[in-house]
């Protein structure tokens, strides 16, 4: 991998994103508001991972799973919004063939590791809606780890495996990038050579690992449906339900903005519409996922309110 690496680094050394130049007048506000929103993300998410960590109550599978979802907000944000925010007010637009290929295996591994991780929730969900008696035994810690571990293997291997192929291709020399990343569609735009290969690899693997998380998670779902409308008390129908319409609400947004930023066709008439759906995936959605956990889980609101009620009488005593 390292001598294709330097052989396509002898032909180009450097791309340049556009990013949203195109609209000068927009370049401060966009600067202000997406600062805004990936500081309310890395505030969210580390308040998330440090309240799951410090209180007992929420030492369980679940939690476990969140706390590694915030963990995955904060990378995947971090990998393409910080040089968002530079190029928005910086005249230098460049970013080295090196960084655009790192850029783009950690955007991929993240990506791809958080669906499979909102996939080993549903399952989490399912065995504690419809087996609670059993579950417990089921997710123990060793599995909760192997299952965690398994969705960051395989988003490693897709992101290496797509990497490999975009390596075989050589770019046109200062490659100009319509995009304010190296996301995949706009990388491949820049390649001089054919990459039909590559776009073929690119295809399986998303139609593989979205088909796969889909249908782990709806398999998760119907059978949590079907078990929370045989419920005979309410009570219990409310507590199930109230356990999983977080989640859900997770995943419709994860997956919705996913499958609409992969429908669009690859023209140059589109382009600004993938730049921003790739924003409101990269930006937005790790921003979401804390507002939806904290504002709709019980819980978290909960032991939020204690740890403020236990600080608040610490500083009046």
């Amino acid at each position: 991998m390292m001598s294709l690496e330097l052989k396509n680094q002898s032909s180009v050394t450097t791309f340049i994103l556009v990013g949203f130049s195109e609209y000068p007048q927009l370049q401060i506000p966009l600067f202000l508001l997406f600062l805004t929103i990936y500081s309310v993300t890395l505030i969210g998410n580390l308040g998330i991972i440090v309240v799951i960590r410090i209180s007992p109550r929420l030492h369980t599978p679940m939690y476990f799973f969140l706390s590694h979802l915030s963990f995955l907000d904060i990378c995947y944000s971090s990998v393409f919004t910080p040089k968002l925010l530079q190029i928005l007010v910086m005249d230098d637009r460049t970013i080295s063939f090196r960084g655009c290929m790192t850029q783009f295996f950690f955007i991929c591994t993240f990506v791809i590791t958080e669906m499979f991780m909102l996939a080993v929730m549903a399952y989490d969900r399912f065995v504690a809606v419809c087996n609670p008696l059993l579950y417990t035994v089921v997710m123990i810690h060793k599995f909760c780890a192997l299952l965690v571990a398994g969705t960051y293997m395989v988003g490693g291997l897709c992101a290496g495996i797509l990497i490999y192929t975009l390596l075989q291709l050589s770019y046109c020399e200062y490659g100009i990038i319509n995009h304010f990343g190296c996301e995949y569609s706009a990388v491949i735009s820049v390649s001089c050579s054919d990459s039909s290969f590559s776009q073929m690899v690119c295809l399986v693997i998303s139609i593989v690992s979205e088909s796969s998380s889909v249908l782990i998670t709806l398999a998760s779902y119907v059978f949590i449906v079907v078990t929370i409308i045989r419920m005979p008390s309410k009570g219990g129908l409310q507590k199930a339900f109230s356990t999983c319409t977080s989640h859900l609400t997770a995943i419709t947004i994860f997956h919705g903005i996913l499958l609409l930023l992969y429908c669009i066709p690859n023209s140059n008439s589109s382009r600004l519409f993938v730049k921003v759906a790739t924003a409101l995936y990269t930006v937005m959605i790790p921003m979401l996922n804390p507002l939806i956990y904290s504002l709709r889980n019980k819980d978290v609101k909960e032991t939020v309110r204690r740890l403020m009620r236990s600080k608040l009488h610490s500083h009046l005593t």
